[in-house]
């Protein structure tokens, strides 16, 4: 417990994240965003970041020690797709009772490890700490390290309880697992000027293959992509990167700020959502590649291609920016959908009435009133109640989010679209923007909307 008390510490000291730094002492002692809430953890606890952020490593087994209630907490939820191995989507779990509570379970942990590697042979087999076996007191770095020495595999220690703090907390600490015991510890086969690391990319619903034909048309390689459809071998290797992008609202800016500290790799953040954003990102990548001994002519390709895809996309999209003109969306999500999707949306003429902020950074915000200007309205909570209200009267025309508020616009009558991570469709780069137009324009012209919306025959007043 005391290393994992040091670690929380170095992470709430991190000098890449302006949030924690405009803190006092006391304030980030208290740890990344609100606290939990006992009983209110599922979906949000440091456990299920860190197992949101490793998961889409799609090769290595990802073993969860403690009660199987925590494996079925995170396990499947987010549609990050692979290309290839399938180990990733098998939910393993020691499955810890009362006598293992009471006796200890480090001899059970040592036991499934070896199951594991014996049934799959997995190139790795990561292992989740969980609040019960941290109470306890397991100590999975010691079983992690014995169980590499006696079967010859990495066993990497995801040392992220619950109780540590918040999901976002959770994906850094399963950012600092990386560094400790991963990255840095074999060798790619050859090396580019042009190899690139991404950061904070899960490749949902494949946005990843969005992006990786135009990266592959100038000639980029993505040496490792943490972590969607990931190969063990590639993140191991992503200390050979000559540059890095952090995609995911800073949530690994830990990762980010120490790959460039001790490996010399420079990075930033952007974002791969909607026309505009997905040209800079482009541009900005080839030209910190240049600066770090690319080609020189790879900012002209590149400037070539953005033309050439954003002249597709707009003539794609041009039968749909008439249909959606003024159409009122309210945005419920977080991070750096947050502000990209907005950019995206208004690209095609689509006014934001509203958008939350509840797990976006300070930059984040900063971005949405660039974006809105004295128009942007932010929320960091908006309770069912007052969402139905919006919905109710009229003041959007769909309403894009998560599953879990999908039954609040179906009361209301409005139009919804899933936007997180359990989305069936990629709304990345120049495919996925019209994909997201596509998709916005069948849900708000579904004729199923006149039905629901017309008056039962009982409420006409004696009318036919």
């Amino acid at each position: 417990m005391g290393a994992l008390k040091e670690k929380i510490i170095r992470v709430m000291e991190e000098p890449a994240c302006p949030t924690n730094q405009g803190k006092s002492d006391k304030e980030r002692k208290k740890g990344c965003g609100k606290q939990l809430t006992p009983g209110a953890a599922a979906g949000g606890c440091a456990f299920d970041g860190a197992k949101i952020a490793l998961q889409p490593i799609v090769d290595v087994a990802h073993l969860v020690h403690g009660p199987i209630a925590c494996e079925g907490n995170a396990w499947d939820n987010r549609h990050a797709a692979s290309s290839g191995p399938k180990l990733y989507r098998t939910g393993f779990t020691t499955d810890i009772g009362e006598l293992d509570v009471i006796y200890g379970a480090e001899k059970r942990l040592f036991k499934a490890i070896r199951e594991i590697i014996e049934k799959y042979d997995p190139p790795a087999v990561f292992v989740y700490q969980t609040c019960v076996t941290a109470l306890i007191g397991d100590d999975i770095e010691v079983v992690c390290k014995r169980a590499a020495e006696k079967f010859g595999k990495p066993v990497i220690p995801v040392n992220a309880p619950g109780f540590a703090g918040s999901k976002n907390l959770g994906n850094k600490l399963g950012g600092e697992a990386l560094l400790d015991y991963v990255i840095g510890t074999e060798e790619p086969e050859f090396t580019t000027p042009c190899d690139i690391n991404i950061y904070g990319e899960y490749n949902l619903a494949g946005e990843l293959w969005q992006v990786t034909p135009l990266l592959e048309h100038l000639g980029i390689r993505i040496l490792a992509n943490i972590s969607g459809d990931a190969r063990y071998h590639d993140v191991a290797c992503a200390h050979r990167a000559r540059i890095g992008m952090m995609v995911c609202s800073r949530a690994l800016v830990n990762l980010a700020r120490k790959m460039e500290e001790r490996y010399a790799i420079p990075w930033f953040e952007g974002s791969f959502y909607g026309i505009g954003d997905t040209s800079e990102s482009l541009r900005k990548i080839a030209q910190m590649l240049v600066e770090r001994g690319a080609p020189a002519d790879l900012p002209a390709r590149t400037g070539a291609l953005i033309a050439r895809e954003e002249a597709r996309a707009w003539a794609r999209l041009e039968p749909y920016k008439q249909r959606l003109q003024g159409k009122r969306v309210l945005l419920f999500t977080g991070g750096v959908k947050s502000w990209s999707v907005v950019s995206a949306l208004q690209e095609v003429g689509m006014v934001i009435t509203g958008t939350s902020t509840k797990k976006s950074t300070a930059e984040d915000k900063t971005r949405i009133k660039e974006i809105m200007g004295d128009d942007a309205h932010m929320f960091d909570e908006l309770p069912p109640r007052e969402m139905y209200r919006i919905l109710k009267d009229a003041q959007a025309d769909i309403m894009l989010s998560g599953g879990r508020s999908q039954f609040v616009a179906l009361k209301a009558k409005t139009p919804w679209l899933d936007i997180n991570q359990e989305r069936h469709h990629a709304y990345a780069g120049y495919e996925g923007m019209v994909e997201l137009v596509k998709q916005i324009d069948k849900a708000i012209y579904n004729p199923i909307w006149e039905q629901v919306r017309r008056s039962a025959p009982w409420e006409l007043n004696g009318e036919e």
